[in-house]
């Protein structure tokens, strides 16, 4: 696929993994290794076009700060393959845990078919319970999809909630819905909450708030919404390629800010 082609499947793509979504705009973009106000450019158009999916920021940062742009990719593209969130996340896991997840979370996902000893609670969002179920079911993880509606119930049958980070700032993340009602309840329920975050999805500030702004939607109602902000407060840990830590261990973001990133294209 021509290297243009590429950027325009990753700007309409739904649902995509976002690692594998970053790694083809990474290689993508390289074309533009002698061009860097059309790297901006094209970064920018990404980022307007798919706000939410975080290493997408912190691809662009990196890649309009580089030296070489083509190298950059390079190792962006190594860095994410080499992301040992999932197996973190397989390792640490309690011995016989029941987790319960939102939604279609890839990092999570892949790491519980690492371990033969955990089941799974899938808390349907969208309709997409009952494909992640058969996923699971396919690895022989015990899996058991639940209405949203008994999410309490749900919680309360679980000796985990897990939950994935489409992006994280300082003090919240972009997350699933179904997402935030789980970890309130499980606050309540004394279950503990883990957020899992991916390499590229832990971001400063002025990244973090743009894809809030860019996210929201003012003519459409919350409860329609596709994502939800979970603060970290309602987080007992959270799981990265570095391990599992407390909320106020996890290391200050390794992205540079380009403030060229944050003018949206009109």
């Amino acid at each position: 696929m021509h290297p243009i082609e590429q950027l325009r499947y990753v700007a309409r793509a739904s649902g995509a993994d976002a690692s594998l979504l970053v790694q083809e705009a990474a290689s993508a973009l390289g074309v533009f290794g002698r061009d860097p106000a059309g790297l901006v450019t094209a970064c920018r158009r990404l980022l307007t076009r798919q706000p939410e999916v975080g290493p997408l920021w912190w691809m662009s940062a990196r890649m309009v700060t580089a030296s070489d742009a083509r190298a950059e990719a390079r190792l962006i593209i190594a860095e994410l393959n080499a992301d040992s969130t999932s197996r973190t996340l397989s390792h640490e896991l309690p011995d016989a845990a029941r987790v319960l997840i939102a939604g279609w979370p890839d990092t999570i996902v892949g790491a519980l078919p690492r371990r033969g000893d955990v089941s799974v609670l899938v808390l349907d969002v969208e309709g997409q319970g009952h494909s992640v179920v058969r996923r699971l079911d396919r690895a022989d993880v015990v899996a058991e999809q639940v209405d949203p509606a008994h999410v309490v119930g749900a919680v309360e049958e679980s000796s985990l909630v897990l939950l994935e980070a489409a992006a994280m700032g300082p003090a919240a993340a972009l997350v699933d819905v179904g997402s935030v009602a789980a970890a309130a309840v499980a606050r309540v329920a004394h279950v503990p909450v883990w957020l899992v975050c991916g390499v590229g999805r832990h971001l400063p500030e002025a990244y973090w708030q743009a894809i809030v702004e860019r996210t929201a939607d003012p003519d459409l109602p919350a409860f329609l919404a596709p994502h939800e902000i979970l603060s970290l407060g309602l987080v007992d840990r959270v799981v990265t390629s570095e391990g599992l830590q407390l909320v106020g261990e996890v290391a200050s973001p390794g992205c540079p800010m380009a403030q060229e990133l944050l003018r949206e294209l009109v």
